[in-house]
């Protein structure tokens, strides 16, 4: 009887350790860029002051292109300085005020967020240590997001 329930304990504890291993692949499997049916162009952005301008912008559902600072050189997503609301589908001639302003090479941020609760205002408030109330948008494991020089 021992011996079958250290087997058990056995099996359960190695369940726990694989099933504990996959989720950390599937976090360490997470990239950035864009998606099938989520995504960014950044062919042709272009600044004028304070503004950027994105030639095509595709979401599914109502959301946000939301961009993020760099500090200390690295993204800050704790922070946005900038959000324009989109509209499900495919966006064009999409612009976002940089509320902090923009110098040339400067590097950003630029992802899309989801209007979770569909009120046409960016909530972001952390509901936990990592997502906002939008939280941002994937497509599997890609996150639809992108490291920018700013023109």
């Amino acid at each position: 009887m021992k011996v079958n329930q250290t087997i058990k304990i056995l099996v359960g504890i190695s369940f726990f350790l694989l099933h504990t291993i996959l989720r950390g692949q599937e976090k360490s499997e997470m990239t950035m860029g864009n998606g099938e049916n989520n995504f960014i162009l950044l062919d042709d952005v272009k600044r004028n002051g304070s503004t950027l301008s994105f030639s095509k912008v595709s979401i599914e559902g109502d959301g946000w292109l939301v961009i993020h600072p760099f500090e200390d050189g690295k993204p800050n997503g704790d922070k946005y300085v900038g959000a324009t609301f989109l509209n499900d589908g495919n966006n064009q001639n999409v612009e976002v005020k940089v509320h902090k302003g923009l110098e040339s090479g400067e590097m950003i941020i630029v992802m899309l967020h989801s209007d979770s609760n569909s009120n046409k205002i960016f909530d972001f408030v952390f509901v936990d240590a990592i997502n906002v109330m939008d939280k941002a948008v994937f497509e599997g494991n890609m996150m639809i997001a992108h490291a920018l020089s700013v023109p």
